[in-house]
């Protein structure tokens, strides 16, 4: 693995983030650290300084799993899409759950501009449920709603909304 900051790249030119830890996402090659060089104290405050001006995504609300296999897990959601699957570089990530879809079973859209929360069912086979209805297209959230997917269910609860908003750029 070549490092290129907060990010790697694959031998096969794959770019993804450090996060996602030593294998390739998308190809599975296992990381090679080209420099060798330990974790000394002038790499770690390297880290952390890079890390000081990172840019992220304020929290817009929050997913509890209440059923299935990440039963007590929360998940925190950001504004624009959250995507919902079992792969490593989903927003939401259920692995355990072979019922889940790997990329992309369900999306949970924060629109900032109109402050609400939409339920969007994904491009895979599985089918999304909104407090036990399926759903086949666009579907606003509200506080307390359930969302089942596989065997697992969701809770969700807002942060952003109506009395909220983060300002955005």
């Amino acid at each position: 693995m070549r490092d290129t900051g907060s990010m790697f790249r694959c031998r096969n030119g794959h770019v993804y983030p450090k996060r996602l830890g030593r294998t390739c996402p998308y190809c599975g090659l296992a990381a090679e650290y080209d420099d060798g060089a330990p974790d000394t104290p002038r790499n770690i405050s390297d880290i952390e300084s890079q890390l000081l001006f990172e840019r992220t995504d304020p929290v817009c609300g929050w997913l509890a799993c209440i059923d299935g296999p990440r039963q007590g897990l929360s998940f925190t959601l950001h504004g624009g899409k959250n995507f919902i699957g079992r792969a490593d570089d989903m927003d939401v990530r259920l692995p355990g759950d072979d019922a889940v879809a790997r990329r992309n079973h369900a999306v949970i859209a924060y629109d900032p501009k109109n402050r609400k929360f939409m339920l969007i069912p994904g491009d895979s086979e599985g089918i999304v449920y909104l407090d036990g209805d399926a759903i086949y297209e666009p579907q606003r959230l509200t506080d307390m709603n359930l969302i089942k997917l596989g065997r697992t269910t969701l809770l969700f609860r807002p942060l952003c909304g109506d009395n909220f908003n983060w300002e955005y750029e």
